[in-house]
């Protein structure tokens, strides 16, 4: 049976596409109804590989199997006290910020950082907010709030 695939292109042209006309839908709300994007994938594909419930293990993993998906070249952590800094370097999806940062519009949703906000929700019960998306040469810098852990009924 014959592999279909697209091209990277046409698929960030597309998703480019669909983001732009959610921000003229939505404007800044558009970022509180993207966080989900890429749970399905996550769900099949990432939390499978997940066995530690350590922080640094689980972002060692999910950096890992981003690299290889070939969905990032590199993602480094760095975490100050409830700000999780990350570094992902020859993303994909990179070329969508950037178009949208061309076209006025402040990157509002990123796929590596929504599968880390899933694992650290799923694996550590702790919410996140994906603060901040900074294009730079070659790389994005994401800014992530962790929040306290949910209570729990015991």
């Amino acid at each position: 049976m014959k592999e279909n695939s697209i091209p990277l292109d046409y698929a960030n042209g597309l998703l480019y596409e669909l983001q732009k006309a959610f921000w003229d839908e939505r404007g800044r709300g558009a970022r509180f109804r993207t966080t989900t994007v890429g749970h399905e994938y996550f769900v099949n594909k990432c939390l499978p590989l997940l066995q530690s419930s350590e922080r640094d293990e689980i972002l060692r993993a999910l950096g890992d199997f981003l690299q290889r998906e070939g969905i990032a070249g590199r993602v480094v952590y760095e975490l100050e006290e409830r700000l999780l800094r990350v570094r992902v370097e020859g993303c994909v999806h990179r070329p969508v910020e950037v178009k949208l940062v061309e076209r006025g519009v402040e990157p509002f949703t990123c796929v590596p950082a929504n599968l880390i906000v899933l694992a650290i929700e799923e694996k550590l019960n702790r919410p996140v907010e994906l603060a901040e998306i900074k294009t730079e040469e070659g790389l994005c810098q994401l800014l992530l709030v962790l929040f306290d852990k949910r209570p729990t009924l015991e």
